[in-house]
């Protein structure tokens, strides 16, 4: 029953990127593509989602813990940093070049869609890379928060 919540919250999200069309890579950039053809429908599924967020985030504000009884736990870190931006590029990049991000990609990878296996398993050595090179630094260079464990993420 635990599982339940989390199982149809990833459901409904990878239902909402199929018919909002995060999951077509010529989508998405036909979207970012401002001097070209541009496509602007996806604005639309993004203003949804901004507008759904504003409400989720402001309910639970209110709330000391979620609906699973875990405490809410504040963002561990606010700053804008060189990390951060550096971060936001690669994401970036990488958005642009594949038509992909990391939430679509997986429902692509669901569906066996073309690119897909090859973003998924990029973005994971990706991850491995960046945990490698923070597991190397000393404990106090590493951002709190940025290494997390399945303990720590269960």
């Amino acid at each position: 029953m635990k599982l339940l919540a989390p199982l149809a919250a990833g459901l409904l999200f990878g239902l909402g990127l199929c018919l909002g069309g995060m999951t077509q890579p010529a989508k998405v950039l036909g979207f970012l593509d401002l001097a070209g053809a541009w496509d602007p429908s996806l604005a639309f599924v993004m203003g949804g989602a901004l507008a759904v967020a504003f409400v989720a985030f402001r309910l639970a504000a209110r709330r000391r813990n979620a609906l699973n009884g875990a405490p809410f736990a504040p963002p561990p870190d606010r700053a804008i940093d060189a990390r951060l931006v550096a971060g936001a590029a690669l994401f970036g990049i990488g958005w642009g070049l594949a038509g992909f991000c990391p939430g679509p990609a997986l429902v692509a990878l669901g569906f066996a869609q073309p690119g897909a296996l090859l973003f998924v398993l990029a973005m994971a050595a990706g991850i491995a890379l960046v945990d490698a090179l923070d597991a190397r630094r000393p404990a106090s260079a590493v951002p709190s928060g940025a290494l997390l464990t399945a303990a720590d993420d269960a």
